[in-house]
């Protein structure tokens, strides 16, 4: 047999010929050559003691709750879904079928031996029956699976069997194994690997599914890699043959982001071409299947968004939130999925426990999206139940509120007054970073409760503040607002709160260019002695575009006698500056974060602020 400097190269010769696939017997007996490890008894059993963490860190991903359980299910329900056919063949599968744990599985070989046919159906057994365990259970049965005399057994059968497995028995062994947290450093997965490289282009679309539904969650090694680049070089030409949705985003998923941009938009064409035969559930997937790319593919997401949007109602918050999240990392935005998916949490509030609603929210404001029906319901159960926030949930709401620049009109008031109750509770046990974010988002929202800005101005606090190296540029921009928020707002408070001390803190102002397009049409309507641009106010707002300054002339007053002469002089000023989209909640002129507070204090300033919405300047022209 020849020898390879890595999987890649063996696996481009196995590519090349099937002559490889017709001397199994003769790879059989070459087998320990194919590696330098270690013997499999001598690698510690498995490396039982490694890979205990990394056990658990497999078995959690596939639990109940998990993002990917329907393609991972998938893949393991196919298999076990065979036992009844196969119990009227074998009295095993009955016994097999009835194991509620991996050590149930080991002990019904005492009574019957494994044969090349049952490898697969145990290593699948073992997983299945694992999934369902809470995590100490769990963590308990893989240990006692690691331990059981019978464990290295079936081990060692699989590396015998391995040339002579059905290509569907392979996957399904490599994939169980895998996730009952054997390190990927053994004999046994070097040895699936290995035999799977050789055997890459007999393997079905269904084994390809199930081998992308593995490979993508294993650690990155030459033989992985090799795998993956293979399996995305027959992809390219058997693309048509995928008939099945979960199939193809398995696929999908296993590519991943590094995949030439041809090969994933050929994948998202495929799904698109089924969408009429997405279900619910496969709508979500997809969501998550094109993150898993990196791929924004329009068409296909504006589909499943309507489907989303018609069909609410049939989906679980998971679902929900996998699909904003996805959104948020596709930068794909919708309209009418975020409404819809808003108004429902609205409608059926009662249902939501206030964890469910903060990270539902949390991903909208991400999304620069403003539930205002929802965010008003939310402010409600706050005011009504203000102590069952903890103080991860405060920071959360003051955030969410404030950079939305929510407006809750006559709840306002009340609301604060909520909030800031709850702030007061926490303060003996605040970290100076979450009292500064407290306080200024509560800035933002124009409130500047006493207590919390005492505590703020301590020497102690502003000190300890300024210690932290790695988030000092964030905390003296915050510390240089807050002195802003004072000194503008002009909140009633004692003399000594009504600005920050002296910390010798230089905040640089944003860098603005002049929008020419939009400085061309306004000295066009009013002259250029008018204008000013790169007005710096507050030594922190940088008015970006210009200011226009309008007097009026002197008038004249002729009477008989005498002549009146008013110097009657009306000078104001207008502040016109740009705001790209990403200062507006999406989908509105509503201002947000920055954009909102600056209006505020310009106007304070004296001036009359006047915003052009970038987006709409190409409608214009």
């Amino acid at each position: 047999m020849s020898m390879y400097k890595s999987g890649l190269d063996m696996l481009r010769c196995a590519l090349r010929s099937t002559s490889l696939w017709k001397c199994d017997s003769f790879i059989l007996t070459q087998t320990s050559l194919c590696y330098k490890s270690r013997s499999f008894a001598v690698s510690s059993q498995l490396e039982r003691k490694s890979t205990q963490g990394h056990t658990l860190k497999q078995a959690r991903y596939y639990c109940q709750s998990a993002e990917d359980v329907q393609i991972k299910q998938t893949a393991a329900s196919t298999e076990t879904n065979e036992l009844p056919d196969k119990v009227e063949k074998a009295p095993f599968y009955t016994h097999l079928q009835n194991c509620l744990c991996p050590t149930d599985v080991l002990d019904t070989l005492k009574k019957f031996p494994a044969s090349q046919q049952h490898v697969s159906s145990i290593f699948s057994r073992m997983w299945e029956s694992s999934k369902r365990m809470t995590d100490e259970q769990r963590r308990c049965e893989l240990q006692l699976m690691f331990e059981h005399p019978l464990f290295e057994q079936v081990c060692e059968r699989a590396m015998t069997e391995a040339w002579r497995m059905r290509s569907e028995d392979l996957a399904y062994s490599l994939l169980a194994s895998v996730n009952l947290g054997v390190s990927q450093n053994t004999r046994l997965v070097q040895t699936l690997l290995r035999v799977v490289q050789e055997r890459l282009n007999q393997f079905d679309i269904r084994s390809l599914s199930v081998l992308a539904s593995c490979i993508r969650e294993m650690e990155n090694s030459r033989n992985v890699q090799a795998l993956r680049e293979a399996l995305r070089l027959l992809l390219k030409d058997r693309i048509p043959e995928i008939q099945s949705v979960v199939f193809l985003q398995s696929m999908m998923r296993a590519v991943g982001k590094n995949s030439p941009i041809l090969l994933k938009k050929q994948l998202a064409t495929k799904a698109l071409s089924l969408a009429d035969e997405f279900s619910p559930p496969n709508t979500q997937y997809m969501f998550s299947s094109l993150a898993a790319m990196g791929l924004n593919f329009k068409p296909l997401l504006d589909v499943c968004s309507k489907k989303i949007a018609e069909n609410v109602h049939e989906f679980p918050f998971g679902r929900l939130l996998s699909v904003l999240k996805s959104c948020h990392e596709l930068h794909y935005r919708n309209y009418t999925l975020f409404s819809s998916i808003s108004e429902y949490v609205a409608n059926t509030f009662d249902m939501w426990s206030n964890k469910q609603v903060i990270l539902l929210l949390v991903t909208f404001e991400n999304l620069s999206f403003r539930p205002v029906i929802l965010l008003d319901a939310f402010a409600e159960r706050i005011i009504q139940r203000s102590n069952s926030l903890t103080l991860k949930d405060l920071l959360s709401v003051l955030k969410i509120f404030s950079l939305l620049n929510h407006d809750l009109k006559e709840k306002k008031t009340e609301f604060l007054a909520s909030v800031t109750m709850v702030l007061e509770s926490y303060l003996p046990k605040l970290p100076p970073t979450d009292l500064l974010k407290a306080v200024h988002y509560l800035g933002l929202l124009e409130h500047f409760p006493r207590a919390p800005l005492e505590k703020l101005l301590q020497k102690d606090t502003l000190d300890q503040l300024l210690q932290k190296a790695k988030q000092l540029d964030k905390i003296q921009r915050w510390l240089h607002t807050l002195d802003l928020f004072l000194r503008l707002d002009k909140p009633r408070l004692p003399p000594s709160l009504t600005s920050v001390p002296e910390l010798h803190i230089t905040v640089p102002a944003h860098e603005v260019k002049v929008n020419q397009e939009v400085l061309s049409a306004v000295r066009s309507i009013v002259g250029t002695d008018a204008l000013q641009d790169n007005v710096l106010e507050q030594s922190i707002y940088l008015i970006g575009e210009f200011i226009i300054i309008i007097i009026f002339n002197i008038i004249l007053i002729k009477q008989p006698d005498f002549i009146y002469i008013l110097f009657s002089v009306l000078y104001f000023r207008i502040a016109v500056f740009c705001a790209p989209p990403t200062s507006f909640c999406f989908g509105t002129t509503h201002p947000r974060a920055s954009l909102a507070i600056k209006l505020r204090h310009l106007e304070k300033l004296g001036y009359k602020p006047v915003v052009v919405n970038l987006f709409l300047i190409p409608l214009i022209y």
